[in-house]
């Protein structure tokens, strides 16, 4: 986990394995408790999306002004501890459907019943189909205009298997049709340009079956530095 100061100086807080064990549960929430109060945004690498809950819910504590958007083909709404889950553990937690925004959904990704859940739950989902008619800043905005004056702090989570398989060939589950890389870095930038959010994770990424040219940890890295650009514009 890497965090930026208002100075644009960055601090490694080091590496947590088995973030989503009872274990490093614990030592996640006791290296982010009280961050916010001394530096300006919090950048978590995984893994898996199950950090998305771990970081979020040990950051923030009382989730009831908190908004969530996720980049993301999934809608991670599933049943139990995986990182299939972690909106549906955040909901749980009392993180407010309405107060979540997910983007880049895609169609033959997610079950009738999981894309019923986020109806029911009051989830604002813009569609990959609907990006094929929306840029991503607009995407974004629309986002950011959601939440509005609902939350007082907004955790992004950019899930890399929102992008097409192509260019993200770490990320067991991309799939053909996704965003392209650019967009995503372009989403990373509007998410570290934004006051309010306070926390960005990168996650979905397994290096051991990236392509030889290595694009999918690249793009990674240079989505963190997309996210130190915008927050270099606040």
């Amino acid at each position: 986990m890497t965090l930026i100061s208002n100075s644009l100086a960055e601090y490694d807080l080091g590496d947590v394995t088995g973030a989503d064990s009872s274990n490093g549960k614990k030592v996640i929430a006791k290296k982010v408790n009280g961050l916010l109060d001394r530096y300006g945004l919090l950048i978590a690498l995984g893994g898996d999306n199950s950090i998305t809950y771990t970081v979020a819910s040990g950051l923030f504590g009382d989730l009831s002004k908190v908004g969530l958007i996720t980049l993301d083909a999934h809608h991670d709404l599933r049943d139990g501890n995986s990182n299939g889950s972690p909106v549906w553990r955040l909901i749980q937690a009392g993180l407010p459907g309405k107060n979540i925004v997910q983007i880049g959904i895609s169609d033959f990704a997610n079950s009738k019943e999981y894309s019923t859940r986020a109806k029911e739950a009051g989830i604002f989902v813009i569609t990959r189909a609907q990006l094929r008619n929306k840029s991503i800043q607009d995407a974004m905005k629309q986002a950011f205009a959601h939440l509005g004056r609902n939350v007082d702090h907004i955790y992004v989570d950019l899930d890399v298997d929102v992008c097409d398989r192509s260019v993200a060939p770490a990320c067991p589950a991309a799939t053909p049709g996704g965003i392209s890389a650019d967009e995503l870095r372009q989403a990373a930038f509007l998410a570290g340009a934004n006051y309010k959010v306070r926390a960005v994770d990168i996650t979905e990424i397994d290096p051991k079956r990236d392509s030889k040219d290595e694009r999918t940890v690249r793009l990674a890295a240079l989505l963190v530095l997309e996210i130190a650009a915008g927050y270099k514009t606040r």
